[in-house]
């Protein structure tokens, strides 16, 4: 039976636009396209291979006539919704008290912050998860680390009680080589809310 549910955060509970975030940059730096080494960055960034002050520090340092608020901005395009229907679902699930819930990250600390600044029921939100951990400050500390096992020892749970939900496969893929139990959702069609009933069988 499942005991601990692994949440990822985006596109589980916000919705993501990750091609109108990279257009949004290439218009912003009056790029056709990404360089290699930009590229390369930008994946160094999302792998935690890479401090969110040595991201702009890149980024400032390549392009001196931007500011820190146009890049962060630029980069901020790919949240573009936070449905409150989630949140109400996830408060209902807390109330249950029957699961330890999880919160994991993968979304940087630019992103972060601007969730905190511009979705005023954040604090709300978090406070119904028992542990909340951005992916990419664990890959900073432990380069090495499988982030699914790391979450699994911190919180001394068994891979065989949880499970993880998530929309990509790679991800999905990881954590089931673990044992840990999957679902990978469809964000488009929201079926976050039909959890319960659909993994009937686990719970």
């Amino acid at each position: 039976m499942i005991k601990n549910i692994i949440f990822d955060f985006g596109d589980v509970f916000i919705n993501l636009d990750k091609k109108g975030a990279m257009d949004n940059v290439l218009n912003l730096f009056e790029m056709n396209e990404l360089s290699d080494e930009i590229h390369a960055i930008n994946i160094l960034y999302e792998q935690g291979l890479m401090s969110t002050d040595e991201f702009l520090e890149f980024y400032l340092d390549n392009f001196p006539d931007h500011d820190r608020d146009a890049l962060l901005d630029s980069w901020n395009y790919i949240l573009r919704d936070f449905p409150l229907h989630r949140l109400e679902f996830l408060e209902e699930l807390a109330a249950d008290k029957k699961y330890k819930l999880i919160l994991l990250s993968n979304t940087n600390e630019l992103h972060i912050n601007w969730v905190k600044e511009n979705v005023n029921f954040y604090e709300e939100f978090k406070a119904q998860f028992d542990a909340f951990y951005l992916s990419h400050e664990i890959q900073l500390r432990k380069p090495n680390a499988n982030i699914y096992e790391f979450v699994l020892k911190e919180n001394n749970i068994k891979a065989e009680e949880t499970l993880f939900i998530d929309d990509t496969e790679e991800n999905i893929v990881s954590a089931s080589k673990l044992g840990i139990h999957t679902w990978h959702i469809n964000p488009e069609t929201d079926d976050i809310t039909s959890l319960m009933s659909t993994k009937s069988d686990l719970f």
